[in-house]
Formats: structure tokens, sequence, C-alpha cells
């Protein structure tokens, strides 16, 4: 499944920061459709397009939605900003 979607780049602190993009409920909606055929270990792989970046990387729960992770090399090769609406491109599964 294709999802495509604009969000903003947010910080969550633990240990070291991590940036993520939260998916928009609509979103959010079609990967629970899918979530039972694709989840492992209560994460849902996806690859994922910002801008010309390609990334593989894993969604999970929060705030009922999902987060994307946004790795530091997609946001250095991106120059990506805390705050900054993105558009996303994402394929939802493990191929």
């Amino acid at each position: 499944m294709e999802i495509e979607f604009a969000g903003e780049v947010v910080e969550w602190r633990g240990p070291a920061p991590f940036f993520f993009v939260a998916l928009p409920p609509d979103a959010a909606d079609l990967v629970d459709e899918v979530k039972a055929d694709v989840v492992y270990w209560g994460v849902v792989p996806v690859r994922a397009w910002i801008g010309d970046t390609e990334f593989t990387t894993a969604m999970f729960p929060r705030e009922d939605t999902w987060f994307l992770p946004v790795k530091a090399a997609v946001r250095r090769a991106e120059d990506l900003d805390l705050g900054q609406v993105v558009d996303v491109r994402m394929h939802v599964g493990r191929d």
C-alpha cells in the first residue's frame, strides 16, 4: 500500500533526541487497516521518500497515530529542520 501525506517534523526527547513525522488521521487509518498483515514486534515496516531521499524504517504507534522516524541522514540530505512541514510518500510493508 502506498500512502502520501504532509506532516510536521517533530522531536521526541528520550535519552537522545529523535525526529519524526506523525501521520495525519486519514493516513493513520489506512495503516491501521493493513497493520495486522505487516506488523512485527509492534512496529510497521515502511519504505519512505522525503524529497529525493529514499529510506527504510519502522513506524510505531503513539498518541493515536503512527510516528515515522526521520533518520539523521535523511534530515541532512533534505536540509530538514524541526517544525518544517514535509511531503512524505511511503510504501507500507516489508517488500
